[in-house]
């Protein structure tokens, strides 16, 4: 995550460090300063007020941050780190959602699937809002740590999300998206989002892994998540004993306990609930939780079933 703060200080937050909390900022200001300057005494109170670091201004701020920019949190000030680092997880959780959602949306979901019964009223609206209240949770929560683990852990954590006194308190909200779009990927319960991310967040602690493939990782399982709640069933394909894909995860979103799978969040992550296990099928199989999409397990069927009934 130091390469995106890096870029994004260079860019963006070194001038609204500097602009906010230039080097004297965090003076402490009394009541004689206060009334000699009133229009800035506000925010120089509340800046007096906040937490500053140990180490003198002089020492750290010139080395990390150009001159032109210096601020009284300098770049490798934990506080700014945190800080810069939420509002990046934010930001980009919602351009990510939104930009690939909804050109999944657009181009793979299959909008006759808008006339399946079981397709609530207002759906993809439903889904959106339900995406945007847990955006804010699973940040705060996920924040301290960054993706890891992967298929075995997955496939327990979601599973255990099954049983019955957790489900209908956590696990739940998710499903209540039966046939759901690309925009289902993130809309579930926070502490559900982030205990399915719990295992990225080990990952690197107990593997090698590089910080660029790292990141790229996080981007993809993000993508992977949206791209597998579309309600496709495309079968026949020969990887699709091996590979957990949308047709696996449009089963589990119908008959629930199979094909369980992960949900990654932003700070995020979130959605590959494709089989009980993340990207392949073994632990389904393992876990005796594996279902083989099949043509006539089609959602579609039915839509065009009930299309045929009012035609005739």
């Amino acid at each position: 995550m130091d390469l995106v703060l890096d870029v994004a200080d260079s860019y963006v937050f070194d001038a609204v460090y500097a602009k906010l909390l230039p080097v004297d900022a965090l003076r402490t200001v009394n009541a004689s300063v206060a009334a000699a300057i009133p229009a800035a005494s506000q925010w120089s109170k509340i800046a007096s007020m906040l937490p500053r670091p140990i180490v003198g201004l002089k020492d750290a701020s010139p080395v990390l941050t150009p001159p032109l920019y210096a601020s009284a949190w300098p770049r490798d000030y934990l506080p700014r780190q945190i800080l810069s680092l939420s509002v990046l997880t934010l930001v980009g959780i919602h351009l990510l959602y939104f930009l690939i959602a909804g050109l999944s949306y657009k181009f793979i979901f299959n909008h006759e699937m808008r006339k399946h019964p079981r397709f609530l009223k207002d759906q993809e609206k439903l889904e959106i809002q339900s995406s945007l209240r847990a955006f804010p949770g699973i940040t705060l929560m996920t924040l301290p740590w960054f993706l890891l683990f992967t298929d075995y852990c997955i496939y327990w954590i979601h599973r255990w999300l099954h049983v019955p006194f957790i489900y209908k308190r956590l696990h739940k909200p998710h499903h209540k998206w039966i046939i759901p779009t690309p925009f289902a990927s993130h809309a579930f319960h926070p502490v559900d989002g982030y205990l399915q991310s719990v295992p990225y967040h080990l990952f690197v602690f107990l593997f090698p892994l590089h910080r660029v493939q790292y990141l790229g990782l996080f981007v993809f399982v993000n993508i992977w998540s949206i791209f597998i709640h579309d309600s496709d069933m495309i079968v026949g394909h020969p990887l699709e004993k091996v590979i957990n894909g949308p047709a696996h995860h449009t089963l589990h979103h119908i008959y629930f306990t199979v094909n369980y799978g992960q949900v990654t969040h932003p700070g995020f992550v979130h959605n590959i609930r494709s089989s009980r296990s993340q990207y392949f099928t073994w632990a389904d199989r393992v876990g005796n939780s594996y279902r083989q999409p099949e043509s006539h397990l089609d959602p579609l069927l039915e839509v065009q079933a009930l299309q045929k009934a009012k035609s005739e």
